[in-house]
């Protein structure tokens, strides 16, 4: 029993170790390979349209706009895992992203980030060093440009927040 625990962790962490590996789906249909991402210094951030932290969709299209020519993706992941605060379609919510706040960052479907059901990105961002599940929406994790991530900040972190800009500064 303890040989077979032993090698479902193995296989785990060997999973969890290769970000460009992951598989996932735009917000428009279109498979997104997390291999396009090579060389490049990524934010993923959990959205939703409902949130009191929703605002925060301004910063981070300023933040992806400011390095975006030095090699920095902001990749938005909708999901309704939070008090019900994504309610739209993968339509709707594009459609209130670029409405509202001219978001032109990449964003993928709609889709759980929590428990058994998670997304492969969120098993791959919630394991090893920055292991736990996320709280709450908009919260962050910053992969550099070999695919590990290097940093995590809370829901309440802006994007024009100092630590923030030089841990993202520091890996472009």
């Amino acid at each position: 029993m303890r040989f077979l625990a032993f090698l479902l962790f193995l296989t785990n962490v060997a999973f969890a170790q290769d970000f460009y590996a992951i598989k996932d789906k735009s917000i428009k249909g279109d498979e997104f390979k997390m291999e396009s991402l090579k060389g490049k210094t990524v934010l993923v951030v959990n959205i939703a349209s409902q949130c009191g932290y929703t605002p925060q969709l301004e910063g981070l299209e300023s933040l992806y706009k400011k390095y975006q020519a030095k090699n920095f993706v902001l990749l938005g992941v909708p999901t309704n895992d939070f008090g019900g605060q994504t309610p739209e379609d993968d339509k709707g919510m594009l459609e209130f992203c670029q409405k509202n706040y001219n978001v032109t960052f990449p964003v993928l479907t709609k889709k759980t980030i929590l428990g058994k059901e998670k997304r492969e990105l969120y098993k791959f961002l919630t394991s090893g060093q920055y292991k736990g599940e996320v709280s709450w929406n908009f919260e962050k994790f910053l992969v550099n440009k070999e695919g590990k991530v290097v940093g995590r900040f809370g829901s309440s972190t802006k994007p024009d927040d100092s630590k923030l800009t030089k841990a993202i500064e520091s890996s472009l």
